[in-house]
């Protein structure tokens, strides 16, 4: 039976989301601001949770109609058949969001929603679940807009950007699902080359051997949908096993590099590709991206650079872009570079024509995908 679904993803990775999921059979796929409406049954759910790179959740819509005030909103929620979806022994946690709703308080709104919940279990079973804003068995999603509310579980768990390889606690300036949208704009395939020359913790490259080794990306990771009433254990380790089985053989010789200045940096990227099981995949080495030739004739070259926040850090940037432009115009011809940032003075001080700049939001921060294609002789003579 087909059911409806709501996949979140970074703003700017709508469109590559909906492709992503129309190939792992998703019905219906429309792309909207901040994700991805979709149709399908109940074990694509699994499967999106399992296979995809960009999402960062999976919501199951459970209900949905007019809601002018809290009064409806109780109504609501108190008509599902919350019983048939998970047990009352599981823990509970409520969230909450909204764009012009008529209703004025969020945490209100979030009240009613749990008491709901809560009383329409206490009706039908005598027992309600317990509350875990840490961490809950179940989560349930309420959205609010001008005019209804639409009621989702969630059936990821914890975001679908934490793979589960991420060795280091500190959150990491790019999530592991915008690095694989990085990717996917950029149209990087396997059979191209790839350098990041200033990897951080090594997330585009580890992505990109994730990709390289057809390896999915919640193959490591438990999901909470595996808490829900409907969770059908022996498919959902068929279709593990599936994904195990299509895990494509070291390569002989990487084609996908990595490189940071700072050694810290190069022990991260290596901690890290180890926990996701694609280490031979990725060639890591310390070293200055001005002292950086070519690893190939062509391929891609995709970093993200510091954004340079304090102004110390904006100067130094200033005086390093026009290095960086010089390396790709001396050494990277064949090339196509992509700076990802949300520093906006980058193309005018890299002194290199842009091709295509993609907004995206890295959180809160407004940001651009820089493309700059590199070819042989001055861009004059090219043009």
């Amino acid at each position: 039976m087909s059911e409806r679904f709501f996949a979140p993803c970074p703003r700017g990775l709508e469109a590559a989301l909906a492709s992503e999921l129309d190939a792992l059979g998703a019905v219906g796929s429309k792309a909207t601001d901040g994700g991805v409406a979709f149709e399908g049954t109940l074990a694509l759910a699994m499967r999106a949770n399992l296979e995809s790179r960009l999402a960062s959740r999976i919501l199951w819509q459970v209900g949905a109609g007019p809601c002018p005030d809290e009064h409806a909103l109780y109504a609501l929620v108190q008509g599902i058949d919350w019983k048939r979806l998970f047990a009352s022994t599981r823990t509970l946690r409520v969230d909450v969001t909204a764009t012009r709703s008529p209703l004025t308080s969020l945490e209100f709104a979030t009240l009613r929603v749990k008491d709901a919940v809560c009383d329409r279990f206490r009706k039908d079973t005598g027992v309600r679940p317990s509350v875990d804003k840490r961490a809950p068995d179940v989560r349930v999603f309420a959205y609010l807009d001008a005019r209804q509310a639409t009621v989702y579980l969630d059936t990821s768990g914890e975001p679908l950007f934490k793979r589960g390889y991420r060795r280091d606690t500190d959150e990491a300036p790019l999530r592991e699902n915008l690095a694989a949208g990085l990717l996917a704009l950029a149209g990087w395939t396997p059979a191209q080359p790839l350098l990041d020359p200033m990897c951080g913790s090594g997330t585009i490259a580890i992505e990109a051997a994730l990709i390289a080794a057809d390896r999915a990306p919640g193959l490591s990771r438990t999901f909470g949908f595996q808490k829900l009433a409907w969770f059908d254990g022996p498919s959902w380790q068929r279709m593990k096993q599936a994904a195990r089985d299509r895990i494509a053989p070291a390569p002989a010789a990487p084609a996908i590099f990595a490189r940071d200045i700072a050694a810290g940096a190069v022990g991260k990227s290596l901690a890290n590709l180890r926990a996701a099981s694609v280490e031979p995949f990725v060639q890591v080495e310390q070293g200055d991206f001005l002292d950086c030739a070519a690893p190939a004739p062509s391929g891609i070259l995709l970093a993200n650079p510091p954004y340079g926040v304090r102004l110390a850090d904006q100067e130094a940037l200033a005086r390093q872009y026009p290095l960086w432009g010089d390396v790709l115009k001396q050494r990277f011809a064949g090339w196509t570079a992509y700076f990802f940032t949300g520093d906006l003075r980058l193309p005018k001080l890299i002194h290199l024509k842009v091709a295509r700049k993609t907004p995206l939001m890295n959180g809160a921060l407004d940001c651009r995908l820089f493309q700059f294609p590199m070819v042989a002789g001055r861009p004059d003579d090219a043009r």
